[in-house]
């Protein structure tokens, strides 16, 4: 069984999900930094494939990922860092990155190259969802891979149910339509298309992203949510501090989570 499924089928809510980038703050921490989300009990963790123009991404993500580049990280190195990833790492584990580093690997050898060394599932953010449906579904259902797709407060009830009926894993609830970022609070519309997606009853499960940043925020996922995903806040701590561990430790010192 996939990771992800057995991860939702086991844990229905309270999941927290983690983002960083790959090759950030240097570029051998990638199996480091998820060595030690895992040992603090994180559910899921999310490891962003570098980009030189990652337009969903707010200021500290693009600095991260800027940063990683430089660092010479790449797509092949991180299939290269995680070959052995599975010997220690338990936990389901995603690639987000963008088309064209993925279009440029090919995209059946990139799924490939994901069951080898043991990721479970991928989110392509400026992926179509008709060019999903009509070229890319078939090949990574093939090789179990859960493509994830994004949903936001502007996405139809119509398309959401379409994205709940062609994918599974689970659905990512992007908080607004602007880029990642940290915020304190969530406004009133946000919560309002919190529960209309909540209403919904889709079959997929949903984890909320962009802004988690706090405990009030992360409450307000959780409560809407089978769980939420925090991606710049935890950024910003491993530039802060001088290893992972020190991150993770001050990550859920922020979110309040014990």
């Amino acid at each position: 069984m996939n990771r992800i499924t057995k991860l939702f089928k086991e844990k229905k809510s309270g999941i927290l999900s983690v983002y960083f980038t790959a090759g950030y703050p240097a570029l051998d921490d990638t199996c480091r930094t998820l060595a030690a989300l895992q040992a603090k009990g994180i559910d899921l963790v999310e490891i962003g494939i570098p980009f030189s123009d990652p337009m969903a991404d707010g200021p500290v993500i693009q600095q991260a990922s800027n940063q990683a580049l430089r660092n010479g990280m790449s797509l092949h190195l991180l299939f290269e860092q995680l070959k052995d990833m599975r010997q220690t790492i338990r936990i389901p584990v995603i690639l987000m990155g963008y088309l064209n580093p993925v279009m440029q690997y090919g995209f059946e050898a990139f799924c490939h190259s994901c069951v080898e060394t043991g990721v479970d599932g991928v989110i392509i953010p400026d992926l179509p969802f008709a060019d999903y449906k009509a070229d890319y579904k078939e090949v990574a259902e093939i090789h179990d891979l859960k493509m994830i797709m994004l949903i936001s407060p502007e996405t139809s009830d119509e398309r959401i149910r379409l994205i709940d009926e062609h994918t599974s894993g689970f659905i990512y609830m992007v908080s607004s339509a602007a880029t990642t970022g940290a915020q304190k609070r969530f406004s009133d519309t946000v919560k309002n298309y919190f529960q209309r997606v909540h209403a919904m009853n889709l079959k997929n499960p949903q984890l909320i992203g962009f802004g988690i940043s706090n405990r009030a925020t992360l409450q307000m996922a959780l409560e809407h949510a089978s769980g939420a995903i925090v991606g710049s806040k935890f950024v910003e701590l491993l530039e802060e501090n001088a290893n992972p561990e020190d991150a993770v430790t001050g990550l859920l010192n922020v979110l309040e989570v014990v």
